[in-house]
């Protein structure tokens, strides 16, 4: 089916409705379930929804409580999401950090006790577009085993960043796991009954494997190791530690419909591209895209915007959909 985003941002929102979240934070949950799929980023978008609308009617998430925006220090903004949606508690700290940012050069936005925040690149953009640089951070589940390892101590702990163009928008960013791959495609492919390539993951054993059946009962791997490893250790400290939010090894699987929220943290930091009062930061920017953009084919990550205004949905997937919305359309 080719759809409109406009449309699945309203069953997103219906739906997030029905289960119990109030209307602006099903209008926060929804845009972020709309940009994903605008992006193609499948697994952070509708793959998402019935997830949500499950939790909110067991309590795992919470759609009606505000979350509450503190600054403890001069160049912090913490926000508490009382265990509800991480799309909400950022959307209610932005302002405030935006405005650190500005008056003292850089901000640490901590967001604690939230849901999963799916697409840390939603996050991110929207510092970029707010003529910051942003960076983010956050942890998962633990899928993720130390080299050498067989046992899963982090999650794919994924790092984002968002640049600002020196005119407005976005000159680039990315947005990835610092594990070899997101879980959500080993799930993909044992779904579609297909192989996944070696140095993905290892099974039970420690073993690699192109099995994902034997991924899924072994643990993801770190991307280029020993350098993955440690960023995704970075983010954990930053995630979980400046948060005081939990461990990857404490957070019960993110799908499962019922069990203990989430409780995962997200650490932003937000940077005036002009801290040091100076026009170097634009000068080095542009001479770095014109390096990249003489070379034919090579374009800075994220510098052009391939968003859309409608996309393919799986039919199966949609008429699922529809059932969650049935009965607050009758």
């Amino acid at each position: 089916m080719h759809l409109p985003i406009s449309q699945i941002r309203e069953i997103s929102y219906q739906a997030l409705r029905k289960h119990g979240a109030i209307d602006w934070i099903a209008a926060a949950v929804a845009d972020a379930v709309a940009v994903a799929e605008a992006k193609g980023n499948k697994i952070c978008g509708l793959y998402y929804l019935e997830s949500y609308c499950q939790q909110l009617q067991t309590g795992r998430v919470q759609g009606h409580l505000t979350p509450i925006v503190s600054q403890p220090k001069p160049s912090a903004v913490y926000v508490d999401a009382q265990f509800g949606f991480a799309q909400a508690a950022f959307a209610k700290g932005l302002p405030k950090a935006i405005e650190t940012a500005q008056s003292q050069g850089i901000c640490v936005l901590s967001v604690a006790h939230a849901h999963t925040c799916t697409s840390l690149g939603y996050f991110t953009e929207q510092i970029a577009h707010a003529g910051l640089i942003g960076i983010g951070m956050t942890n998962a589940s633990a899928i993720v085993s130390p080299p050498n390892g067989n046992q899963p101590v982090i999650g794919t702990n994924p790092i984002a960043m968002s640049v600002p163009a020196q005119s407005g928008g976005i000159a680039f960013q990315f947005d990835q796991s610092t594990s070899a791959v997101a879980l959500g495609k080993i799930t993909m492919a044992k779904a579609a009954g297909t192989k996944i390539p070696l140095g993905w993951a290892i099974d039970a054993a420690g073993q690699p494997t192109d099995d994902p059946e034997k991924a899924l009962g072994g643990s993801l791997c770190s991307a280029g190791g020993y350098k993955g490893w440690g960023f995704g250790l970075m983010a954990e400290i930053f995630a979980a530690g400046l948060t005081g939010s939990v461990n990857s090894s404490d957070v019960a699987a993110l799908k499962a419909p019922e069990g203990k929220p989430h409780d995962l943290g997200q650490c932003y930091l937000l940077i005036d591209p002009q801290i040091n009062q100076h026009e170097s930061f634009w000068q080095r920017l542009s001479q770095l895209t014109e390096a990249v953009n003489a070379q034919d084919g090579a374009r800075l990550p994220g510098s052009i915007d391939k968003s859309s205004n409608a996309v393919d949905v799986d039919r199966a997937l949609w008429d699922k959909l529809q059932l969650l919305i049935k009965d607050s359309e009758s």
